[in-house]
């Protein structure tokens, strides 16, 4: 898979999501819309699949995490930036949104959750934290970040 593909992937999906509120109505729409039945879930996991068996996604590990930025943020994707990481039973840096944060959360093995969600899509608000914890296996997290920002606590 092109990088150039996963854009345009990403591309097509944020730009349903120009102008929305982060929040719980976001995450039930998204989860109705693209949740794990839906094709564009199916797309965009099989891509990061690819991209981390590629080596262009995920190319960077501490701490037992792969992680990496794909996209810094831009006007194409509606000015989110797009971040994978690759989690197996571990916990991540805390951190906040200032703006908010659009996780799709992609089990790999087990009964994988993110922050005890199951498959699909999580929205945290802007000015929520949270330590980013995989339970129960392994999974792939899909981070959209409003203009890429990220406060990591030290």
């Amino acid at each position: 898979m092109p990088r150039s593909e996963f854009h345009r992937q990403i591309r097509e999906l944020t730009g349903q999501l120009a102008g929305r509120e982060l929040n719980q109505a976001l995450q039930d729409w998204l989860n109705a819309e693209h949740g794990p039945a839906s094709e564009t879930y199916q797309q965009l996991r099989q891509a990061c699949r690819d991209g981390v068996a590629e080596g262009w996604m995920c190319e960077h590990e501490a701490g037992g995490i792969r992680y990496g930025r794909v996209f810094k943020p831009d006007a194409e994707l509606q000015g989110f930036s797009v971040d994978v990481v690759d989690m197996d039973n571990c916990a991540g840096p805390h951190h906040s949104h200032p703006s908010g944060e659009i996780d799709l959360v992609m089990p790999l093995e087990g009964d994988a959750r993110f922050d005890d969600h199951p498959a699909g899509w999580v929205v945290y608000p802007a000015g929520s934290a949270h330590t980013p914890t995989i339970s129960n296996g392994r999974a792939l997290v899909l981070y959209l970040l409003p203009d890429g920002s990220i406060e990591f606590t030290r």
